[in-house]
């Protein structure tokens, strides 16, 4: 994947762990999400034992490592974090869940690529906090046992229908993120801008807002750009000129859009005729992963009613060739 894009969800900085939001008090949004677990911290903390295994779903930068890592600090246990990809044999699970203490919180980022041989390692591990091992091969293989700690793990996908039945029917919470309105981007924003120590005036504010796809992860990275871009060449300071001219160096439109959104619907449009055009055919075109293209960029297109998906591929709505400048099509061919 390139790493040229401002706007990209797989991109990690020392800003965003920095924002990073360290209880529930200082995060902002999903309120009904943050009220549940609330109350099941509150009931586990009374009771003193380990809060059930929870799984978050949702596109990527709402908050679910945070809330992962809030969870601990909540708690007052230690954080383990890995992604399913990394965990590539049974053995790297077992180092990981034989050296964790009780009640820790242990986070599977992207869990839904967890491969089938860690996966079923990891069923008795949630359910009866045992690690079964098979030591050795063929007549003289020997299994073994192992008590583990009472944990909790916490699982994050931006693909839950990727996740196995039997995998997720172990959480014993599911809670699934949304996108984020205006209104608490804004206040992200302003908390942000206070922690980085830098000015910033309410219309700038909302602009920034209105262009970071309703994600936190996006809001933040465009403070840092737009607070880079006032140090440049401002007097440091983030009025509405300032916010304007820096989105404009970067190239986020005023739908929030950067490069790499524009390069797809530009495929769609120029090079496909408005589709339909096939996942495998469009990452190509644009020079992305498949994976990449419908993980990191679809969802927003498809919120935003920019792109459709068809049982042929994806299609340019009318409103994409309204953003791109484009005469579109007769209606028939959008529908």
């Amino acid at each position: 994947m390139r790493e040229d894009s401002l706007l990209s969800p797989m991109l990690h900085d020392d800003v965003e762990l920095t924002l990073r939001p360290r209880s529930l008090d200082d995060f902002v949004g999903q309120e009904p999400v943050k009220e549940r677990l609330r109350i099941s911290l509150e009931a586990s903390i009374k009771e003193s034992r380990p809060l059930d295994h929870v799984l978050f779903s949702g596109p990527p930068g709402l908050g679910k490592t945070t809330l992962a890592a809030i969870i601990a600090a909540e708690k007052g246990v230690d954080f383990r974090i890995t992604s399913g990809p990394a965990l590539e044999r049974p053995g790297d699970l077992a180092a990981i869940l034989s050296n964790l203490h009780d009640q820790d919180v242990f986070f599977i980022d992207e869990i839904h690529r967890l491969p089938r041989a860690v996966e079923e390692v990891l069923y008795p591990a949630m359910e009866d906090f045992q690690l079964d091992l098979v030591l050795g091969k063929g007549p003289t293989a020997q299994s073994i046992r192992i008590d583990l700690p009472h944990f909790t793990l916490v699982g994050a996908t931006t693909r839950k229908g990727k996740v196995t039945a039997p995998l997720r029917d172990r959480f014993g919470i599911e809670e699934k993120l949304d996108y984020y309105e205006p209104t608490d981007l804004a206040r992200i924003i302003r908390r942000s801008a206070g922690i980085i120590a830098v000015e910033i005036e309410e219309g700038a504010c909302e602009l920034i807002s209105q262009r970071s796809r309703q994600t936190p992860r996006i809001a933040n990275r465009l403070l840092a750009r737009v607070r880079d871009y006032a140090v440049a060449r401002a007097a440091g300071v983030i009025d509405l000129a300032v916010a304007i001219e820096a989105l404009t160096v970067y190239e986020v439109d005023d739908l929030g859009l950067d490069k790499v959104d524009r390069s797809i619907l530009e495929a769609i449009v120029d090079r496909f005729g408005g589709g339909p055009v096939g996942l495998s055919t469009l990452s190509i075109a644009v020079g992305e992963e498949p994976e990449t293209v419908e993980d990191a960029y679809e969802p927003f297109l498809l919120q935003s009613g920019l792109i459709k998906r068809t049982p042929r591929g994806r299609v340019a709505t009318e409103r994409a060739y309204q953003h791109l400048g484009v005469m579109p099509p007769s209606q028939s061919t959008l529908l």
